[in-house]
């Protein structure tokens, strides 16, 4: 077993190391064929599965900050920390992480192991681009510590949308930039969506918009001929007689998006503007309500929130009682995002405005960055993908496309249908889908769309007795 190697001293690391070492032996203890998992507080994927008997590893003591270095402008952060709890820690030495996924609860490890976005990611890429280094626990019971150059560095490459199906992220050491205290939006409208993706190459390219700026762009579409980009550039200060907006309350964030050219708000704020409403998805539960809104715990206008009563209709379906009392259809959960070329996505939004009755939409530009493991890729395969597993061209910009609700099934129809749909649709306009959601692939498509040469290659090396599911088993199959 390869131990990691610590960056620095103290009691936090001491606690670490007593952490892994408790989590060795209790995987040494799990019996041969016996399902691994975690028992994490904390989810954010939607993929639906049976409730397992076993306990699952406890991982508790692997949430925490364990040190931040302001000079060097890295932290090393264990894998179960939220990024509030992250954002927490970097904010008081004014610095933050190059990206930060929307939702607070969101983890550090999570998002290294699936995909994180945010509207930096036209700048700065994903959040597993920033990372230096993960300690990782293997299939195969070791630990290990990879980076894009050395021994593990196909674990690193592969480890990105693998969802812990070769091995579980334990630290990671990561890259953070420094921060303003303000950030000023400016919500630009588009009647077209080919000008609004035109907008959005030139805004990649040069990073600015009319001569200022663009420190973070992402888009909100509620139908073809109305879609927004919201602008944000850093401020160090707020103009005369301007006082930051707070939607932590009765405001909601993206009304504000149709009604105001331009905002302000604390860059702490900036970066949670999605999670008190958990997007718009809090409509569904009757947040946005002003009665109900005026008597809703503020403590209680946060994204974990409403999954935890997402979790109660899946266990006990109350929603769907009530439906079939009321003679309505059942209806089919669409929650998916998707990256698009963006030379294809504006065909993509007219395709899936057309066929499926679900808006807002958010829109969020990527491009990786051009350093970490791409650095690794020979001079003639700077076009190749340098994360196999989610095979996104280095130098191309990309377009996520986000849509979270659910519609009615149609007569004839059967629950699964729009979002096999949108599967073709998406590969149709040659993009790739995340995998935290339902996804309906044959096996052979899978492993062709996500890295199937390189995860096996991985999968031998790391979990030769697979004792972790595989990809497939894990994103695909129910359980």
């Amino acid at each position: 077993m390869t131990q990691a190697a610590t960056h620095g001293v103290g009691d936090a690391y001491l606690a670490h190391e007593s952490a892994r070492d408790h989590l060795l032996a209790q995987y040494a203890a799990i019996p041969p064929g016996a399902p691994v998992r975690l028992a994490k507080r904390t989810s954010n994927l939607f993929r639906p599965r049976e409730r397992q008997a076993a306990p699952g590893l406890d991982v508790r003591a692997l949430d925490g900050v364990l040190s931040v270095d302001p000079q060097a402008r890295v932290a090393d952060v264990q894998a179960m920390t939220t990024y509030e709890d992250l954002l927490d820690a970097t904010l008081a030495h004014g610095l933050m992480p190059t990206v930060v996924p929307q939702l607070k609860t969101i983890t550090i490890g999570g998002a290294f192991s699936g995909l994180g976005i945010e509207s930096s990611s036209f700048r700065a890429g994903l959040p597993h681009e920033s990372v230096r280094e993960v300690e990782v626990l293997t299939g195969a019971g070791e630990v290990v510590v990879a980076a894009a150059e050395g021994e593990h560095s196909e674990l690193f490459r592969t480890l990105p949308n693998s969802y812990g199906t070769l091995g579980y992220a334990l630290r990671l050491r990561i890259d953070l930039v420094p921060v303003s205290p303000y950030v000023r939006l400016r919500h630009v409208r588009f009647h077209d969506l080919e000008e609004l993706t035109g907008a959005i190459g030139r805004i990649v390219a040069s990073q600015a918009w009319d001569g200022e700026p663009v420190h973070f762009l992402d888009g909100t579409v509620f139908a073809a001929d109305e879609a927004y980009l919201t602008l944000g550039s850093w401020a160090d200060e707020l103009p005369p007689g301007v006082t930051p907006s707070d939607y932590t309350g009765v405001q909601v964030y993206y009304r504000s998006i149709r009604s105001r050219e331009i905002d302000h708000l604390t860059v702490r704020d900036y970066l949670w503007r999605w999670d008190t409403d958990w997007f718009w998805c809090s409509r569904a539960f009757g947040a946005q309500n002003p009665r109900i809104r005026r008597l809703w715990p503020k403590r209680w206008l946060r994204s974990d929130v409403y999954w935890k009563l997402i979790r109660l209709e899946n266990r006990y379906g109350v929603a769907a009682w009530l439906d079939r009392r009321k003679g309505r259809p059942p209806r089919e959960r669409v929650v998916q995002d998707v990256e698009i070329p963006l030379a294809r996505t504006a065909a993509f939004l007219h395709w899936f405005l057309r066929e499926v009755p679900i808006e807002p939409i958010w829109l969020c530009p990527i491009k990786l960055r051009d350093s970490g493991a791409t650095a690794t890729l020979a001079a003639g395969d700077r076009e190749a993908a340098p994360w196999p597993l989610y095979p996104l061209r280095v130098g191309e910009t990309y377009v996520n496309v986000g849509f979270w609700s659910t519609v009615a099934i149609a007569e004839g129809a059967g629950d699964g249908d729009v979002n096999r749909a949108v599967e073709r649709a998406v590969a149709d306009h040659e993009g790739h889908k995340s995998l935290y959601s339902d996804a309906y692939y044959g096996e052979a498509e899978f492993w062709d769309l996500y890295g199937g040469p390189d995860y096996r290659g991985a999968k031998r090396r790391y979990d030769p007795e697979s004792r972790l599911l595989d990809l497939y088993a894990k994103a695909v199959k129910r359980r």
